[in-house]
């Protein structure tokens, strides 16, 4: 209960704060490329309930392709790909947040076939809501960049990186609390601030990712 209520404030007080934000970015995204302003998809909820995501539209209308994006992806447009660096395109989550669908602080929603795929994993984790950030969501905040430096990028998200993020996110969720969730956001707000002051978005690299790349390329997948 006070989980949710903490969800409520502070996604409120974040959605009026951020609203220059959200207002540019809507303009932006409507003058750079035709089609809506938002894009909605699937995500698996809890306990397996399926709910509408939003997010800022990055891509070009009616494009086709994988629902992940894995590295360098020609569908992005020259908006959505800042929009994603600065991850303003996630904003509209907190709308998400304000229904109940998800938490400011929980595993990332996503869609409902991956869910299938490692349904033991997410059995666990969708006992509670999903969320805009957690430590796993923090340690691959670059995974496209991530991604594009393996030969089967595919491959790789199912037999390693997705792995990984299941057990982040099941350690973290067996210890949460109110006051380590509000560590995460902290640490969040760092990660996601520290970057817009030192680089462009074409070369933006989150502190330390080459290190993390490292570790995370040095694991072996899943066979």
């Amino acid at each position: 209960m006070l989980k949710r209520i903490v969800d409520i404030i502070v996604a409120g007080s974040l959605l009026v704060v951020t609203l220059p934000i959200i207002v540019i970015s809507a303009i932006l995204v409507k003058l750079d490329s035709k089609g809506p302003v938002f894009f909605r998809q699937s995500r698996m909820g809890r306990e397996f309930t399926e709910f509408q995501l939003f997010k800022f539209r990055t891509m070009v209308e009616g494009s086709k392709g994988l629902p992940y994006t894995l590295g360098p992806d020609p569908r992005i447009t020259r908006c959505g790909r800042w929009l994603r660096w600065a991850k303003f395109d996630e904003l509209p989550q907190l709308w998400n947040v304000l229904r109940g669908e998800m938490s400011l602080v929980g595993p990332r929603p996503v869609i409902p076939a991956l869910t299938r795929e490692f349904r033991r994993e997410y059995r666990k984790l969708l006992r509670a809501r999903p969320g805009l950030t957690d430590p796993a969501t923090l340690k691959y905040r670059s995974e496209t960049d991530l991604l594009a430096m393996v030969p089967e990028p595919m491959r790789y998200f199912k037999t390693v990186v997705t792995p990984d993020k299941l057990r982040i996110s099941l350690a973290y969720q067996k210890r949460a609390t109110v006051w380590t969730d509000l560590g995460v956001l902290a640490r969040t707000f760092v990660a996601l601030v520290a970057p817009l002051w030192r680089q462009a978005p074409r070369e933006a690299v989150e502190p330390g990712m080459r290190r993390v790349s490292a570790q995370v390329l040095s694991q072996q997948p899943m066979r």
